[in-house]
């Protein structure tokens, strides 16, 4: 990714010369080649410095749902709280796609809560100028890791609700069933010290068979990269045009996590309300 003119692009040979050195020139043109399709390189360009450009915040998420054509059907939503009472809330979900589901979730939830929305977020996702403003960075991954507890403790402190994905990774299918890894706790343990209520939300929705195939191959083969993730973008744009339900639970009380479970088991008790609803 690459900084051109002021303008954010996606730069595959950049990225790709970047990580491999003086290997890059080793790299045959044809894999380039499929890197620039499989990533969209162009479609998404032109999106970012086309009709997005200038756009930021609940301007930018509605334009991504306008672009990818979503057609959203809201269930619960009229019957949530407001902040009115000066009370904020931790909205967690599940992650079945992977981008579309944090574009549609970001844009209802800005026009619910007057853009009163953060996201907890890959680093990486601040480049997207359109979508920083709600963003909170987090990279729990070389030199800066240890700043991942300070970035969660100031999305917290700030006066907006919090939204997150506590899996961290998109759905992977597990004995025929398209569910989320385990939920990382830390929305349970912030949610009881901040006092904040969390609200459940399920996304309908589902990845390609070819994605959770690459993905399940490559956990047999102890591959500390996610080369599953290399898929997202192509199947962003495989589900242009769906139809998808989006289900507000009714907000669960913090004082409920109480020690009769540990927070992960509580993390995980949250996790099981989502696919109830």
């Amino acid at each position: 990714m690459t900084q051109n003119e002021g303008e954010f692009a996606v730069d595959v040979d950049a990225i790709v010369k970047a990580k491999a050195g003086k290997h890059f020139k080793y790299i045959p043109r044809f894999v380039m080649s499929w890197l620039k399709k499989i990533l969209h390189q162009d479609e998404v360009n032109e999106f970012l410095t086309g009709r997005s450009k200038g756009k930021v915040g609940q301007d930018f998420l509605d334009e991504c749902v306008d672009y990818l054509q979503m057609d959203l059907n809201v269930v619960g939503l009229d019957e949530l709280p407001d902040n009115s009472d000066g009370r904020y809330y931790t909205i967690v979900s599940n992650h079945p796609l992977g981008g579309e589901d944090g574009v549609a979730l970001g844009s209802i939830l800005c026009h619910k809560y007057n853009s009163k929305i953060k996201y907890l977020v890959n680093d990486v996702l601040m480049n997207l100028k359109g979508l920083a403003p709600l963003c909170v960075p987090i990279n729990k991954t070389g030199s800066q890791s240890r700043n991942f507890p300070k970035m969660v403790e100031l999305a917290f402190k700030d006066d907006t609700n919090v939204l997150m994905f506590p899996a961290g990774l998109c759905s992977r299918k597990q004995n025929g069933v398209v569910r989320d890894l385990e939920w990382k706790k830390t929305f349970i343990t912030k949610s009881i010290e901040y006092q904040r209520d969390v609200i459940p939300v399920r996304f309908s929705g589902q990845n390609s068979e070819r994605f959770y195939c690459i993905a399940n191959i490559c956990k047999r083969l102890n591959l500390k990269v996610n080369i599953a993730m290399l898929f997202l973008v192509d199947e962003m744009y495989k589900n242009v045009g769906k139809k998808f339900t989006v289900t507000f639970g009714k907000p669960i009380p913090w004082q409920t996590f109480d020690k009769s479970k540990s927070h992960a088991e509580w993390a995980q008790w949250v996790k099981d309300r989502v696919y109830e609803l």
